[in-house]
């Protein structure tokens, strides 16, 4: 089942959330000289006109990145986050939003690697043409896992796996928890960056238990919700559940999202919470 177009989300308060953790994880590493590998799992198509048939008729990045893209931020994540997307928008107006691997290929050095996959057939051509040309870069037609069995580990020891499933199927929860596993033990040093909705509160905590069941070491929560919890079928927030993440994430992100929560929604809540110690 391949139904799932993120361009009809793209730009939302959920993505806010899943980049301003990608671009802080990545900074970070960018901080030391020796080359990494970032690794996506569920790639998409790459960037997302915000003018198409798809956004305009949810208009959900209005919402999030719409929210954004004049303000002024204080924590420097927050900030280069804003300026990465403003610097996509060369014009000033708002018009394209950038998935996760197109904001990687923004931030990575030449010598960084990238890995991404996208089985979807429409969204594969796209992803592959914001990549045509660049050293050091791998993307493939490939469900997720496969991609994780085919290309962890890396030449390089360090990195970044980022896994944004569409959680459309019931057994994408299990495949979610085996994957990991296999990449965990394939490249222990990485940094994984798994991302979550918030739809309905038992079911997803039920999956962030499973996750902790795994018996692997330093997990950290990422969770924002502009709206509520809900027994309904929207969506109320999101969150990354990070594992092995830098030393300084946790004070980042508790600094962004006390600015951004308010942005977004005067309801909002948030936490940043340790699940499992190093």
């Amino acid at each position: 089942m391949l139904s799932y177009r993120h361009s009809y989300h793209a730009g939302n308060h959920a993505d806010v959330v899943k980049h301003l953790v990608e671009v802080a994880i990545l900074e970070y590493l960018k901080k030391k000289d020796k080359p990494f590998c970032y690794h996506d799992t569920h790639a998409g198509a790459g960037l997302y006109s915000l003018q198409s048939e798809h956004a305009q008729k949810t208009s959900e990045y209005a919402g999030g990145i719409g929210k954004l893209f004049q303000y002024q931020a204080k924590n420097s994540s927050l900030n280069s986050y804003i300026k990465l997307v403003q610097q996509l928008n060369p014009t000033g107006t708002l018009q394209f939003y950038p998935g996760s691997p197109v904001i990687a290929k923004t931030l990575l050095r030449k010598d960084d690697s990238i890995q991404a996959t996208e089985l979807h057939p429409t969204d594969y051509p796209l992803l592959a043409a914001q990549f045509h040309g660049r050293r050091h870069c791998r993307i493939e037609q490939l469900d997720a896992y496969a991609g994780i069995r085919a290309m962890l580990p890396p030449l390089h020891k360090r990195g970044l796996v980022l896994i944004d499933p569409p959680y459309e199927l019931k057994t994408e929860y299990q495949d979610l928890i085996k994957g990991l596993q296999q990449a965990v033990q394939r490249f222990p040093q990485a940094t994984y960056a798994i991302w979550y909705p918030v739809i309905e509160r038992a079911s997803i905590e039920a999956v962030l238990q499973a996750i902790v069941d795994t018996g692997i070491r330093n997990q950290l929560r990422i969770e924002m919700c502009p709206l509520p919890d809900s027994e309904g079928f929207g969506m109320t927030g999101a969150g990354m559940w990070v594992i092995n993440p830098p030393f300084t994430l946790a004070y980042d992100m508790r600094d962004a999202l006390a600015e951004l929560a308010p942005i977004l929604s005067a309801n909002a809540t948030w936490t940043v919470q340790q699940e499992v110690a190093e």
